[in-house]
C-alpha cells in the first residue's frame, strides 16, 4: 500500500464542454472512484492508496468542485453519466466504485455505458420510499436555505438530522451522540470544525466552506432515481453493493430494493462501520478496498 498522497492530475473535456479533472495514482487495472454529496476527490485518497498497488486509480472531481468544472445550466445526472464516458474513453477503465451519490452515477453509468463490466456501490440513496425521501427533502429545503444565508454552521446541524429523521431509526454509534445535544451545543461543534478545516486544509484540497454548498446537486440526483429501480433488472455489468452494519436505515432499504432487482449482483454488509466508510478521517476505507479487490479478483 502506498504511503503518501502522492498523485498526478489530468484532466477530459465533457459532451457540454465541461472540464472535468481528475487525480491519479498507482499501476494496474484502471478504476474510477466517485465521491458523494459536500465531498470531492480528497474525499476517498486513502481508499485510493489502499487500491494503488494492484490498480490505477483515477479520482474525479465531480464537477462543481475543484480540478473540474461548475455544474452548468441543466445539471442532470445525465450530465454525470456524460463526464463518466468521457473519463471512460480516456482511462479505458473497465471499473468503478462509487459511494453515496457517487453509487447512483456509477449503476446509471454501467446501465447506460457497456464499457463498465463491474461496479462498486457503497450505500447509494435510491429513492425507493416515499416517506423517507419526504423527509429526506424536507431536511434538505432547509439545509439550502441555512446556506443562502451563509448560516454553514447551522447547515450542518440541518444535515446531522439526516441520522435521526429520515427513517427515525434507531441510532448505533458513532451516531447516537446526534440525537442528545443540543443543536446550540452542535453548532458551536461545526463552528469549530469549519475554523480548523480552513487553517489546516492541504494543498490540492477543498475546505469544507466550499464544499458544503455543493451537497444540493447531490440531492437533485437522489430525487431523479425516483421510480427507477426497476430500469437495472437490465444492466449487464456484475455489480457489488456493500453497506455498513451501522449505517442508516433507508440507505439498507435502497440496497435491498437494488439488490432485488439487479440480475448480476452480490450484496456485502461489512459489520462495524458506517455510512462514511470509504471516506478519509473517519471511515475505515481499507476495509472497502479489501472488499473491492476481492470481487474484481485481484489478489
Amino acid at each position: 500500500m502506498s504511503k503518501n498522497r502522492e498523485y498526478t492530475k489530468g484532466s477530459v473535456i465533457s459532451k457540454d464542454g465541461t472540464i472535468i479533472g481528475y487525480r491519479q495514482m498507482g499501476n494496474g487495472p484502471s478504476i474510477i472512484l466517485l465521491h458523494g454529496g459536500g465531498k470531492s476527490s480528497q474525499t476517498l485518497m486513502q481508499l485510493s492508496m489502499a487500491l494503488s498497488d494492484e490498480f490505477t486509480v483515477y479520482i474525479p472531481d465531480r464537477r462543481g468542485r475543484g480540478l473540474s468544472g461548475p455544474f452548468g445550466d441543466n445539471y442532470s445526472l445525465q450530465r454525470e453519466v456524460e463526464d463518466m464516458d468521457a473519463l471512460l474513453k480516456k482511462t479505458g477503465s473497465q471499473y468503478v466504485f462509487g459511494t453515496a451519490t457517487g453509487g447512483i452515477i456509477a449503476l446509471q453509468s454501467a446501465l447506460e455505458l457497456r464499457a463498465i463490466r463491474k461496479a462498486v456501490l457503497y450505500e447509494p440513496p435510491f429513492y425507493v420510499n416515499e416517506t423517507e425521501m419526504n423527509n429526506f427533502n424536507d431536511i434538505s429545503t432547509r439545509y439550502d436555505q441555512y446556506v443562502a444565508e451563509g448560516k454553514l454552521s447551522s447547515a450542518m446541524v440541518t444535515s446531522s438530522e439526516i441520522a435521526t429523521k429520515v427513517s427515525g431509526d434507531e441510532l448505533k454509534p458513532p451516531y447516537q451522540w446526534v440525537k442528545y445535544l443540543p443543536n446550540i451545543l452542535m453548532k458551536l461543534i461545526f463552528m469549530t470544525v469549519l475554523e480548523i478545516d480552513e487553517k489546516n486544509v492541504k494543498d490540492g484540497d477543498l475546505t469544507l466552506k466550499e464544499l458544503i454548498p455543493t451537497f444540493h446537486n447531490d440531492v437533485i440526483l437522489v430525487n431523479e432515481t425516483k421510480g427507477t429501480i426497476e430500469n437495472f433488472k437490465d444492466i449487464s455489468a456484475d455489480v457489488l453493493l456493500l453497506n455498513g452494519s451501522k449505517t442508516f436505515l433507508f440507505l439498507k432499504h435502497s440496497i435491498n430494493a437494488l439488490n432485488e432487482v439487479l440480475p448480476h449482483v452480490k450484496h456485502v454488509e461489512i459489520q462495524g462501520i458506517d455510512h462514511a466508510a470509504a471516506e478519509d478521517t473517519t471511515g475505515k476505507p481499507e476495509i472497502v478496498a479489501h472488499e473491492i479487490k476481492k470481487f474484481l479478483q485481484i489478489k
